[in-house]
């Protein structure tokens, strides 16, 4: 059985999240988007445990309509490294609440922090049957590899009951495969969403391969027993993130790692910290000059929310103008949602909707886009070609205020999928 899973985002108990992560929300917006797996996250928080208590079916079973949920947690450690956690059931979270209460306050947020290292989380994780891993590994603030050179220096002797590596939105299999030690790990790609609506949720998800949608299920894909397994890896170009490249954290201008190391780290022009980029990190930590996929390891297909697509082929100046809208919806319900859209459905099949859409659609296919990295802090963005430009006078386009859930890779196209 093939299922699309988001298995990393967050409720409405979390800092700077929105309050429409809700269940209900997240399993209506999931279906939209093509998603069958949504993670609950934040499932040691207990007042949002009591709400997943209610639409519960069993101890390990949570799911509204079409839409199913597994428990996860995202767990910050003494060290600011953040860790991934898969929980088997209801009974397994509260087990590892009790576990963790005395070590961080787990009602302050639904991300705590624990006065915990990677290795003690872990321990405690493999104690209640979770699977676990770090999150956004190559991010420079709250990531594994911003504070470790290996698995072993964050996990100590729990290194080997690491199940999986989260890539985040700055780093691809690409960037990935050039470590050798991760060569064994299952890569997932996931959303890390703090809104329900269609750019934020599964804007990153996975294509597994399970017997059934179950934590067992995804369990048996992650460690790829009995032939299961991860099948595709979906997200963003990593240039796109904010820590793409080498940046000043206040003026943003880019440096390579031979200029940054020349000038002690600090931005020559205001004087503000150089912010060591996520490809730079790369080429330290990497083993291989080029990347080394491992035979069970997915392709990984670079992609933005469709939303953003018709945005830029429309020239709007946001997703939520009238003719964005229009057109995510004529195209949603047409083929019943946003997956099928852009991985599945054949190009001339989206004749229905403006022709600068459907080109724009087969760029991204193709990836033939225009990259310009990110760094600093700041959001890399993606430029169509020159030939797919649209008129510049339909940015006067308004902003629809009434549509929330309107509220930029190169491995393989879209259309082999």
């Amino acid at each position: 059985m093939l299922i699309n899973a988001d298995l990393h985002l967050h409720s409405k108990y979390s800092m700077a999240c929105s309050n429409k992560m809700e269940l209900p929300v997240m399993a209506r917006e999931a279906a939209k988007k093509g998603i069958n797996l949504v993670a609950t996250g934040d499932c040691i928080h207990p007042k949002w445990l009591s709400e997943i208590r209610e639409y519960a079916q069993d101890d390990g079973t949570v799911g509204i309509d079409n839409t199913s949920f597994i428990l996860t947690t995202e767990i910050e450690d003494k060290n600011r490294v953040h860790h991934l956690l898969l929980v088997p059931s209801i009974s397994k979270a509260e087990e590892l609440a009790e576990k963790v209460a005395g070590h961080g306050d787990l009602t302050v947020d639904g991300r705590p922090t624990l006065k915990l290292d990677g290795g003690q989380i872990a321990e405690i994780a493999t104690d209640v049957g979770a699977l676990i891993g770090p999150c956004h590994a190559f991010t420079p603030w709250t990531a594994m590899y911003a504070y470790h050179d290996s698995l072993e220096s964050c996990y100590g002797d729990m290194a080997d009951s690491i199940a999986f590596l989260e890539l985040g939105l700055s780093a691809d299999s690409d960037y990935a495969d050039r470590i050798e030690e991760l060569q064994d790990l299952t890569f997932l790609s996931n959303s890390d969403a703090h809104s329900p609506w269609s750019n934020k949720l599964a804007r990153e998800f996975n294509r597994l391969e399970v017997p059934e949608v179950s934590f067992e299920g995804v369990k048996k894909a992650i460690q790829r027993k009995e032939g299961y397994g991860c099948v595709l890896n979906v997200g963003f170009f990593p240039q796109e993130g904010k820590y793409n490249e080498s940046a000043c954290i206040k003026c943003y201008r880019h440096y390579t790692m031979e200029e940054a190391i020349n000038l002690d780290w600090n931005c020559r022009v205001c004087g503000g910290q150089i912010k060591k980029g996520v490809a730079d990190r790369v080429n330290e930590l990497a083993n291989y000059d080029t990347p080394e996929h491992p035979s069970h390891r997915p392709d990984y297909l670079h992609l933005i929310p469709l939303a953003e697509i018709i945005m830029m082929a429309l020239d709007h100046a946001s997703i939520n103008t009238k003719g964005v809208s229009n057109a995510w919806k004529a195209l949603v319900e047409h083929f019943g949602s946003e997956t099928a859209v852009l991985l599945e459905a054949d190009i001339s099949q989206l004749d229905f909707v403006d022709p600068r859409i459907v080109r724009s659609i087969e760029a991204f296919r193709n990836e033939d886009v225009i990259l310009h990295p990110g760094g600093g802090g700041k959001y890399g963005w993606i430029e169509l070609p020159d030939n797919l430009k649209a008129n510049k006078k339909s940015s006067s386009q308004k902003a629809d205020p009434d549509d929330p859930n309107l509220a930029a890779k190169q491995q393989k196209s879209l259309f082999d999928f």
